[in-house]
């Protein structure tokens, strides 16, 4: 870390001077333009880079000893969130069949990303996506809009033994996924294009708690699949009736301290995010309570019973993680 004393010159204006090191590997020279960025967080980013157009990346798949789809569908999907703007899969001879397969099963589940170029033995993929007509907050809202009515139609499959919802509840999982891959990839496209970040209006503090936020609706939704899952074990068999009705109360608390979370994560309200981390601590009493009455229930079912119950508890929990994020962000803004 180098310290620069602030000079005054022509008799008003402020000026320092920039490392010669740093302007070197960069090849600033005498009346070269560089950029100045004031960052919501008061600092000043200097750089060399005057367009605020996305910094193209490519990165190259050689598929010639490849034979797993699911390693190349990962490899895929890591490369998506890592940020990168063009994918291009080569094969020393003719692509494998699996390979065609797996990007079309890619291009569907990712947003934005198109295949440009394809032969026998090359396939390029590109990303057609700007990422500042992206917002944070309209990927989260839809995020958590999916995610609330995965976990009402998972809860809705359990009381009213209906396998069809839970298979329902269970595609709809994709829909979070990828929405959860785009905030991680647009987080990492931020961190590395300093343009881009200015250009979001977004704190890059921020947007990495937004990209927390996300992953946590997505683990949510995730438990909704888990609820509707176990929907599936119980259809056929008979209603539990005070256990079904503890565990709709149980559910409807949850949801309530889901709701209240996100309001407060996006109306950034310390308070109401205070409150709502408090309920928590009714909703896990609730849920003590429903597995105390579980054990009295045959086995087989006792156990898909327990499951539920422990996702409607981490629905409640993951909420309260949302409202802790609010407070800590809060009081980071007001510091």
């Amino acid at each position: 870390m180098e310290i620069r004393r602030v000079q005054m010159t022509g008799g008003s204006s402020l000026a320092i001077t920039l490392p010669k090191e740093w302007a070197r590997a960069r090849k600033i020279g005498k009346n070269d333009p560089v950029r100045l960025i004031a960052q919501p967080d008061g600092n000043l980013l200097i750089t060399p880079d005057l367009t605020d157009e996305t910094v193209r990346r490519t990165r190259e798949f050689d598929v010639s000893t490849c034979s797993s789809p699911t390693f190349l569908y990962r490899s895929l999907i890591g490369t998506y969130i890592a940020g990168y703007t063009e994918i291009a899969i080569r094969s020393g001879k003719r692509l494998p069949p699996f390979v065609r397969t797996v990007v079309r099963d890619f291009t569907q589940t990712t947003i934005g990303q198109e295949v440009m170029e394809e032969t026998d033995t090359t396939i390029r993929i590109r990303d057609l996506l700007n990422p500042n007509e992206l917002s944070f907050e309209n990927t989260l809202k839809r995020m958590y809009v999916i995610a609330r009515s995965m976990h009402e139609d998972a809860i809705a499959a359990v009381l009213n033994r209906d396998p069809g919802l839970a298979g329902e509840v269970i595609a709809e999982d994709r829909d979070v996924d990828r929405l959860q891959w785009l905030v991680a990839r647009q987080v990492n496209m931020l961190t590395r294009n300093t343009a881009l970040l200015a250009g979001s209006g977004q704190s890059l503090a921020g947007a990495i708690s937004y990209a927390i936020v996300a992953r946590i609706i997505e683990r949510i939704a995730d438990h909704a699949v888990r609820i509707a899952r176990n929907a599936l074990d119980l259809a056929g068999r008979p209603p539990e009736p005070g256990i079904d009705d503890r565990i709709r109360e149980a559910s409807a608390l949850s949801l309530g301290v889901f709701d209240r979370a996100v309001a407060s994560l996006f109306s950034h309200d310390m308070q109401l995010a205070n409150r709502t981390r408090e309920e928590v601590r009714d909703a896990d009493a609730l849920c003590e309570v429903v597995n105390t009455l579980v054990l009295s229930v045959p086995t087989g079912r006792a156990v898909s019973l327990g499951y539920i119950v422990e996702s409607v508890r981490r629905l409640g929990e993951y909420s309260g993680d949302i409202a802790e994020m609010v407070i800590n962000d809060v009081v980071e803004r007001k510091g």
